[in-house]
């Protein structure tokens, strides 16, 4: 099994080859990291994904954000569709050849279509959601509660982000932020992968922001303790989405 090298993770910068598929905005992220137990996280994982560590830990986000203008390559946005908002639960993973990218436990969602377009299309673990987002000058009030956990919402209130700055390589917020490929799988296991391109995020650490751990306890996770050590405001992102690939299920 081969680590990541800083040349593989500054190389998923750079746009792929031919076509994206989807344009999109990604739009008032808060991304909240803790440190979480490797091995536990590794029992979680698919045959041929391995945890990625910075600092010798896993890490263990939570991200709230808009998804904007979401549509096909060729079409405009549509009204009612092509808005909504989400929240991912993930962590950092590589495969055994070293590439870097994005493990998604859960994703939710308020729009009823794209949930069940992500699961079929894209193999991801998208949940429907009851959400909600007010803004009162650059903050951000944002709500979201899981359909089948019940009546309980996580809530977040934080400033966004405006004149960011980019994070250093080798640095935690790049760790954390400069992720351009997510891993999903198939019910059989098989391992996909799928490249996005965008200008690297600008970000600002707050200290004054709420959060909610509850999106960890609907996906499983212990939260004794739970220890937040990275809380990132991150600018608006423009994005293409490329074509989803197989990936070999490498072992060490």
């Amino acid at each position: 099994m081969q680590l990541p090298t800083m040349e593989q993770r500054l190389r998923c910068r750079e746009r792929p080859a031919g076509m994206a598929v989807m344009r999109q905005q990604w739009a008032d992220l808060l991304m909240i990291h803790s440190r979480y137990d490797a091995e536990a996280i590794q029992a979680r994982l698919p045959v041929g994904l391995f945890v990625d560590r910075f600092d010798g830990d896993a890490w263990l986000g939570i991200v709230p954000f808009s998804m904007n203008r979401i549509r096909p390559i060729f079409s405009p946005p549509v009204p009612g569709i092509s808005w909504f908002l989400e929240l991912n639960v993930r962590t950092y993973v590589h495969a055994a050849d070293g590439t870097p990218g994005v493990w998604f436990f859960s994703l939710d969602c308020n729009q009823a279509l794209a949930v069940q377009l992500a699961r079929r299309l894209f193999h991801l673990p998208y949940e429907q959601a009851r959400m909600k987002l007010k803004r009162e000058g650059d903050m951000i009030d944002y709500q979201c509660g899981r359909v089948s956990a019940g009546g309980q919402m996580a809530h977040y209130d934080y400033r966004r982000c405006e004149n960011g700055q980019l994070a250093a390589p080798g640095s935690l917020e790049f760790f954390l932020l400069e992720r351009y490929l997510l891993f999903a799988a198939d019910t059989s296991g098989q391992i996909y992968s799928g490249q996005v391109h965008h200008n690297p995020y600008r970000f600002q650490n707050t200290d004054d922001a709420r959060y909610s751990a509850l999106p960890l306890k609907w996906d499983g996770f212990s939260l004794e303790p739970w220890r937040v050590e990275s809380v990132l405001a991150v600018e608006s992102v423009n994005v293409e989405v490329f074509p989803l690939k197989r990936h070999r299920k490498d072992r060490p």
